[in-house]
């Protein structure tokens, strides 16, 4: 039976660059993302490629929709052996001085709540197994404050944090968590930001499992950027 991938926040760059790696190595797709219009085209491109693929629509922030379509996709499609989780920053995005309440608590039900959600939902299963994998994706400023991204980098940090104690705990079961950091854009046709290319790279860290992050661009040039700004 083919293993199952499924993406939640799928898009057409990142999401769909992850969806090509793994569905090009024989796994089924499920994606999972707001917008059904934009993730039925998603869908029809990898049928295009001989990918199984299936959409579940659902808003990430709301929970009990998030929790019922990683259901539908447990159901349509099977276990879940591969998840991962990628949605793209909406909302506010705050200085560190002008970050309130509400637009931490938007950054923080996106990027950590929904994963955690996510999580819940087929951990129980990977652990029955005694294998499965989950990636947790965070951008740049999860690892370098950055003023003008402070809400976003509050949420993300946390995320990444999440991912290596989740990295230490459950890797004596047989279950590899790691955490993907973005430090560049998603450009098409770059030999390292190319959607395709960045999704290599994530098949590959699910394929060695010897890792509990990978940092996809240059954190020093970020670094600079920021004590320049």
């Amino acid at each position: 039976m083919a293993k199952t991938l499924v993406v939640v926040g799928a898009g057409p760059g990142l999401g769909m660059g992850v969806a090509r790696a793994f569905g090009r190595q024989g796994f089924q797709v499920g994606l999972i993302a707001r917008n059904k219009d934009t993730l039925d085209g998603l869908v029809g491109e990898l049928a295009e490629l001989g990918v199984t693929a299936a959409a579940f629509p659902a808003d990430i922030r709301d929970r009990a929709a998030l929790t019922e379509a990683l259901a539908a996709a447990r159901q349509a499609l099977g276990p879940v052996d591969v998840l991962e989780y990628s949605p793209s920053p909406t909302g506010a995005i705050t200085h560190a001085a002008q970050t309130t309440v509400a637009s931490a608590i938007e950054q923080f039900e996106l990027h950590v709540l929904g994963a955690v959600t996510a999580v819940g939902q087929v951990l129980p299963g990977m652990r029955a197994r005694g294998e499965g994998t989950l990636l947790l994706t965070t951008g740049v400023s999860s690892t370098i404050a950055a003023p003008f991204l402070a809400n976003v980098g509050l949420a993300m940090a946390g995320l990444r944090n999440w991912a290596h104690a989740l990295h230490a705990e459950l890797r004596p079961q047989g279950i590899h968590v790691a955490t993907v950091t973005i430090a560049s854009g998603v450009i098409p046709g770059d030999e390292v930001a190319d959607p395709d290319v960045i999704g290599a790279r994530y098949y590959g860290l699910y394929r060695r499992r010897d890792r509990a992050e990978e940092v996809i661009g240059d954190l020093e040039a970020f670094r600079a950027l920021v004590a320049g700004s």
